[in-house]
């Protein structure tokens, strides 16, 4: 665990500013993440190319029908004129209907958040933690002008009695 933390903080998907908050580099998280998809899909589709053809009566031809059928598997359109009758072709379209929608669905939300600006705490974590820094040091400088104020009190206090 510790080898792939330090792997990932040497990798640059990710810079840790000032607050000590992780600012992720998320054009490259996209990319890592769709050949990752890609790899998914060409893999899978591989196996159920092998499960399927074998198979008399099975709608999967060829490797583009297979190729064909995780693409919309992973996408969840399905559109039915391609599916899988094996065991082993259910299992890889089940596989990849979970990781594709997994996988298409964070970088979605990512993109989403980035362009559409949806809450970033990150970023209002940092400006909270800010504020709260000007605000203890200001109630430190009026400390001690408190202080100093209270010393000159006492010290007139004692002059005139």
């Amino acid at each position: 665990m510790i080898i792939l933390q330090n792997a990932m903080e040497k990798s640059n998907l990710y810079k840790v500013d000032e607050f000590g908050v992780k600012n992720y580099n998320y054009g490259i998280l996209a990319i890592l993440s769709f050949i990752l998809f890609a790899f998914i899909n060409v893999s899978l589709g591989y196996v159920t190319f092998v499960a399927e053809t074998a198979v008399e009566g099975s709608p999967v031809k060829n490797y583009a029908d297979a190729f064909w059928l995780m693409l919309m598997s992973s996408t969840t359109i399905g559109f039915g004129d391609v599916y899988p009758i094996t065991l082993a072709g259910r299992i890889a379209v089940f596989a990849m209907f979970i990781l594709g929608v997994g996988i298409l669905g964070g970088v979605g939300a990512v993109f989403a958040n980035k362009v559409f600006g949806f809450a970033d705490t990150n970023i209002k974590n940092r400006e909270l933690r800010q504020q709260n820094e000007e605000i203890l040091l200001q109630n430190d400088k009026i400390y001690q002008k408190l202080s100093a104020l209270e010393d000159k009190l006492a010290a007139f206090e004692k002059e005139t009695k």
